[in-house]
């Protein structure tokens, strides 16, 4: 599969993709589809991409208009693809990219407040919800209007007790789900 950023300043540029199989790229129809949904909303906000895989949903934001994008990711090879691809496409500025495990850094104090968190973790091995769960427990990483979206395959999802964090919308296409979680 061919990963490009379909819209904004780096319209038509070409990513590269993380080398072996350990990530699952986001497709165009996904990717338009999540941004069609944001709308406008994506102008001038901050991101973590929890997993960061290629960094393609990052990237697209900062094309879109997003302030700033944080990229996390447990592997070095991923990590390298993202440093790649925000160069390639003049976004090294305002990203920053960090290595190590997602889910200990959502334990932390936060440090800054992002408006979108975006988790796409390695399927199957309900780190999805690890994730929600965590986040829920430390809130503070969410601006007052932040919103989490998770991209799963439609069989890992299951309903989750959540307290800060209440499930808005859920959009499907083909093997991906999308479901977002607004502050409660």
């Amino acid at each position: 599969m061919t990963l490009r950023v379909i819209a904004g300043k780096a319209k038509g540029r070409k990513l590269k993709s993380v080398p072996g199989d350990t990530t699952r790229p986001v497709t165009d129809m996904v990717k338009e589809a999540l941004f069609n949904i944001l709308g406008r909303d994506v102008i001038e906000s901050n991101w973590w991409d929890l997993f960061g895989g290629t960094g393609a949903i990052g990237i697209e934001a900062l094309s879109r208009g997003a302030t700033f994008i944080r990229f996390s990711d447990l592997n070095r090879l991923p990590v390298e693809t993202i440093r790649g691809n925000l160069a390639a496409c003049g976004f090294s500025q305002q990203a920053e990219v960090r290595r190590g495990d997602s889910l200990a850094m959502l334990r932390a104090t936060p440090d800054r407040q992002f408006e979108y968190i975006y988790i796409a973790p390695p399927q199957y091995k309900e780190i999805w919800s690890q994730a929600l769960k965590l986040l829920d427990a430390n809130p503070g990483w969410l601006a007052a209007t932040g919103e989490v979206i998770v991209q799963i395959h439609p069989r890992e999802y299951k309903e989750i007790e959540l307290v800060n964090l209440q499930k808005s919308d859920e959009r499907k296409y083909g093997s991906t789900l999308l479901v977002f979680y607004d502050k409660a």
